[in-house]
């Protein structure tokens, strides 16, 4: 019966994903034609991103045909798709253009397909992770394979003085994706070195290329910045400094960071990247600095900078040993360091946030007792965010989480802490809505530790980061 059971799952899976993978072909086309009806720049801006998410969302839905791929890969490519379709919709309303233009494109119901697609995937029984292993034990030879990558010779190198290949990050990207699409490179790592100076550019890695590594000089001195925000124009999807469509996309040693300042979204760097790793970069902005926005993504000591849901998105994220400093937002604002942006509840992502410590930047310590500032707030329905074994500063107010708007989401988000220390991180005050919780026992949250959660350990050794696969 088990059996008999699992077959008929994969095959009503497989009729859903050819049905949503035609539909999908048909709303591409039909928005494609829509381009030329864009009345303003705000509804050009908007529509130029769904014609990047609409694409991006049936690379991610025809991935799932590969025989290759497990039920946590499908799980992972399938929230992506449904993310990419929200923020289309989301991108009109933040313009104040009429979504009528895409209104057609709507109506062919691809996020409910989709939704179909991740509930019975959800069903199908995944394979059995890999046992967790202590990070100590994997450190030294991670190490041993990072200076190795440090050490040997990059593909091209980035040099403001002219001592390298290129003097901007965009053409050596540029000259890496004609590699690429040449043959002269297989499918193995492309490094790109970027000598320490400040870039001023707005940078995009396009899916197709995949496995891109960027090494910095370190943080402070390898800068690459931009100024783009809602306020001026742009979408919070189309306003990153540095922006990540490639998977296998790993940086160390740079600085992201917006400089538009506090009072509009304005995001620094946004990573889809499948298996993307940041390790030793910092993050800089005020609203929205980094957009964690989808897939699987690892983080390890990192810095970042913000004040209002400056860690925000709908990937399945993990930041380990990071320090995250809370800045001075406008008079009259309160600070908010997450708003993850689950809106199914069969989507396999959500925020973890472990041994690391949140912290006051120095421009906030002479106003921090007069700013509320809380862990996160539910920017969608099934908002999912942890907080393990870090250190929470005095800075928190003592709820820990804020609404977003009234009750919403309050009874279907999943908000946990686990063992964190620092005066922010006392319990007798925190919120008490349903879907938070205070957790006991470290078995209750194994699902999110990195070995699990985004299966880490098949991936992230390769790279030589150090990592702690289980809490």
């Amino acid at each position: 019966m088990a059996v008999s059971c699992l077959v008929y799952r994969l095959d009503l899976y497989h009729s859903f994903l050819h049905l949503t993978l035609g539909l999908a072909d048909r709303a591409q086309s039909h928005l494609r034609r829509l381009g030329s009806r864009c009345q303003s720049d705000a509804e050009r801006t908007a529509w130029l991103d769904c014609w990047r998410l609409y694409s991006n969302a049936a690379l991610q839905l025809n991935r799932t045909l590969s025989r290759a791929c497990s039920p946590l890969d499908s799980q992972t490519w399938l929230s992506a798709a449904l993310t990419n379709l929200h923020t289309c919709r989301h991108g009109f309303a933040e313009l104040g253009a009429s979504p009528a233009l895409i209104r057609p494109v709507i109506q062919y119901n691809l996020s409910d397909l989709i939704s179909n697609l991740l509930a019975v995937n959800n069903a199908t029984p995944a394979t059995a992770a890999t046992p967790a292993t202590p990070g100590w034990m994997m450190t030294l030879s991670h190490q041993r394979r990072l200076l190795q990558l440090a050490s040997s010779r990059p593909d091209l190198v980035v040099a403001q003085d002219g001592s390298g290949n290129f003097r901007t990050i965009k053409d050596a990207l540029n000259a890496a994706a004609a590699a690429k699409q040449s043959g002269r490179r297989g499918s193995g790592t492309f490094v790109i070195y970027v000598k320490a100076g400040a870039y001023s550019e707005n940078l995009n890695v396009v899916s197709g290329l995949s496995n891109l590594t960027l090494i910095g000089d370190g943080i402070g001195r390898t800068v690459i910045t931009g100024s783009r925000s809602v306020a001026n124009g742009f979408t919070t999807f189309s306003s990153p400094t540095f922006s990540v469509f490639a998977d296998g996309f790993m940086a160390t040693g740079i600085t992201f960071r917006n400089t538009f300042g506090p009072g509009s979204q304005a995001v620094a760097l946004l990573s889809a990247s499948d298996r993307s790793v940041f390790y030793r970069c910092s993050f800089e902005g005020y609203q929205d600095t980094l957009c964690v926005f989808s897939q699987r993504q690892f983080y390890r000591e990192c810095d970042v900078y913000g004040t209002i849901d400056f860690i925000f998105g709908n990937a399945a994220a993990v930041f380990q040993n990071c320090n995250i400093f809370v800045r001075r937002p406008r008079a009259g604002e309160s600070n908010v360091i997450t708003a993850q942006g689950r809106s199914d509840p069969n989507q396999n992502t959500g925020i973890v946030v472990q041994s690391s410590a949140i912290r006051a930047a120095p421009e906030f310590v002479p106003v921090e007792r007069a700013v509320r500032s809380y862990l996160g707030r539910p920017w969608m329905q099934y908002s999912r965010t942890i907080f393990v074994r870090s250190y929470i500063d005095s800075i928190i107010d003592p709820a820990g989480w804020l609404p977003f708007n009234g009750n919403f989401a309050l009874s279907t988000l999943y908000y946990a802490e686990f063992r964190n220390t620092g005066p922010g991180s006392r319990l007798s005050g925190r919120v008490r809505w349903p879907g938070y919780h205070l957790i006991a026992r470290a078995s209750t949250i194994k699902e999110f530790s990195a070995g699990r959660f985004i299966a880490g350990r098949t991936w992230i050794p390769s790279t030589g980061v150090p990592f702690s696969s289980g809490f």
